[in-house]
């Protein structure tokens, strides 16, 4: 591993394109991320924060084995341009998004490679009131090959907020049964806060894998996979459980299984918050991204809600929260984001104090919350990999074949984020990953049949062009 840049060289740093997406920066340590990636980080986004009236900056990391080199490498990179930082140390990404609002910061980044395998890691950056995404990081990359770099000397404070985050966790919870939860950390950097939270919370509770380890030895820490559920779905099972709750790696999505091991999709949570939240706000506009099912998309107009179909990503679902001033948004990926009593970021334990609160008032386990919804069937969100030089060029292939030969029985094709294609049967949806080299697919149904009909078409589109797709088995 080469050794960080002298903070005296006024030298530019050219990131690997490949690593500035979307709304973060991630990469593969050793191929196209190190410590001088970190170094040249600080002092660009130092350089940004302070341009823009800030000098003040949180940091934090999550349990992987390189975080600790890389939030150093970050942390001098910073000083050297005069900010002044302060580190909350390992945790999960909100309790960063956390301190940052808490401490009213100008910034925040914190090093995690969320969910992706250990030797990935990365940055997430914040600013006190909006996502840090797209050309913002595109600028940062551009500040820092031209070496234009402010030039100082801050302070560094560590400091420990995970008390006053556990605490502001629990503040919006209102339970009052002893109910049994098990809960599934998958080894990731919630484990201490999920500890501490636990042992706060009225009931039992079974806490797997909870400590800390950026190997990730039992599973891999993503609870959109179903594969990654079966240690929680045993949990519940073998101890009675009124609902199962899983982090992933960097603690800011949730999963979820029932009494029955069902796995529950985050667009089913998703409906189910939005009961909550439509009661207190009528009309709200509520936010889902393409990936969601259209059961959710209905049911919150049902409910007298404005339901808004979105982007996928973080940062971007942040950003039309605000411009449309939505108390809730959420990805089928898992990250689900409160702004009627919460601060509008994604924070996987904060979504379990508020399902645990309906759980509480239901007349039975989590699936007596869910009964009552259609019953459709679909396809796990299924990934393909694919060359990442190729990746952002497969969809658009696809929308031009599809719109040059329509297949029969297509009525819409909504372009908005990679493809959601229309059918009397349902959906089906393709889109380009922004933090993997992979494609994304996904379809619902009303029946097997429908479904079948739907991957069938997904499947000889993406061949057209040289790639194999493989749907799972279907989720009911």
């Amino acid at each position: 591993m080469s050794q960080p840049q002298s903070k005296d060289t006024n030298e530019g740093y050219s990131f690997n394109p490949t690593i500035l997406r979307e709304y973060d920066i991630r990469g593969q340590i050793g191929i196209n991320l190190s410590e001088d990636d970190a170094f040249a980080l600080g002092r660009a986004f130092g350089t940004f924060i302070k341009r823009q009236g800030g000098n003040r900056v949180c940091t934090g990391y999550d349990g992987r084995t390189t975080s600790p080199m890389l939030v150093d490498a970050l942390i001098r990179g910073l000083l050297g341009t005069g900010v002044d930082v302060e580190n909350v140390g390992l945790g999960p990404t909100p309790m960063l998004y956390f301190a940052v609002k808490d401490r009213k910061a100008d910034a925040g980044i914190m090093v995690t490679g969320s969910h992706n395998p250990p030797d990935y890691n990365g940055f997430k950056m914040t600013l006190l009131n909006a996502p840090l995404f797209g050309e913002k990081i595109q600028e940062i990359g551009a500040v820092s090959a031209a070496g234009d770099f402010e030039i100082g000397a801050g302070t560094r404070i560590d400091i420990d907020i995970r008390e006053q985050y556990v605490e502001r966790l629990l503040k919006d919870f209102r339970g009052t049964r002893d109910l049994n939860i098990a809960w599934d950390n998958g080894n990731g950097a919630a484990g201490e806060i999920l500890r501490m939270l636990a042992a706060k919370l009225p009931g039992k509770h079974v806490l797997l894998f909870d400590d800390i380890d950026g190997q990730f030895p039992n599973h891999h820490p993503d609870p959109t996979v179903d594969a990654n559920l079966v240690d929680l779905q045993k949990a519940v099972a073998d101890n009675g459980c009124d609902l199962g709750i899983a982090f992933d790696g960097d603690g800011d999505r949730i999963g979820v299984v029932d009494e029955n091991g069902t796995v529950l999709r985050c667009d089913i949570l998703m409906t189910l918050y939005a009961a909550e939240i439509l009661k207190e706000q009528p009309g709200a506009a509520i936010i889902g991204d393409v990936k969601c099912s259209q059961v959710m998309f209905n049911k919150i107009n049902e409910m007298g809600g404005n339901a808004v179909m979105w982007k996928t990503g973080h940062s971007l679902v942040k950003a039309k929260m605000a411009e449309l001033n939505a108390p809730l948004a959420g990805e089928l990926s898992g990250h689900i984001f409160f702004a009627d009593k919460y601060y509008g970021f994604d924070d996987a334990p904060y979504c379990a104090i508020r399902l645990i609160n309906l759980v509480d008032e239901a007349n039975g386990g989590l699936s007596t919350l869910t009964e009552d919804l259609p019953k459709l069937v679909n396809t796990p969100e299924v990934r393909f990999e694919v060359d990442e030089a190729e990746k952002f060029d497969i969809v658009p292939k696809i929308l031009a074949n599809m719109t040059e030969n329509k297949p029969e029985g297509v009525f819409d094709i909504d372009d908005i984020d990679g493809i959601r294609v229309s059918t009397p049967d349902g959906w089906w949806l393709m889109r380009p990953s922004n933090t993997q080299s992979v494609l994304v697919a996904r379809a619902e149904a009303e029946d097997e049949a429908g479904l079948k009909r739907l991957t069938d078409m997904a499947i000889a589109q993406v061949a057209k062009l040289g790639y194999d797709l493989v749907f799972e088995q279907t989720n009911h």
